[in-house]
């Protein structure tokens, strides 16, 4: 089993996915599209990454406001879950993005990207911090469980 983490853009898709274990998020790619509503790409591309990994569920990213009001990316991306579980028929759960686009900067930044260079790069280190959030979240959930 892998859990797929999405971060879920205008134009862009970054892509992360679990080791096998459920420990650690890897990033793997950023999806890119021409025009803002073109999915179909998009989709069939996520499809053969779940297929090539065995991934059984997906987190996106939900890029709420910081004063955790719900903008109009909130309603495409919400509009994308349903999408994306229409056409994998796996579970797609919602985490708060908030702060991982600035996260992801700021690690690039502290690697020593350029900053020219680090837009290539964003998406996918964004989709890489929110599954790793939910990973430790649910890691923690259990070790608490089991105790």
């Amino acid at each position: 089993m892998r859990i797929m983490g999405l971060d879920f853009g205008s134009r862009t898709v970054g892509v992360a996915i679990s080791d096998s274990l459920l420990l650690t998020a890897q990033g793997v790619e950023i999806i890119r599209r021409k025009e803002e509503n073109k999915l179909r790409q998009t989709l069939a591309r996520i499809e053969e990454l779940i297929v090539e990994n065995e991934v059984d569920e997906i987190v996106l990213g939900l890029p709420k406001n910081m004063n955790d009001t719900e903008g109009v990316r909130v309603e495409l991306t919400k509009e994308f879950k349903e999408k994306l579980e229409r056409r994998t028929g796996l579970p797609v759960y919602f985490w708060d993005e908030r702060l991982t686009t600035v996260a992801a900067d700021k690690a690039m930044m502290e690697a020593g990207i350029r900053r020219e260079n680090r837009k290539d790069y964003v998406d996918m280190i964004a989709a890489t911090l929110i599954l790793q959030g939910y990973l430790d979240r649910r890691n923690n959930e259990k070790k608490k469980e089991s105790e």
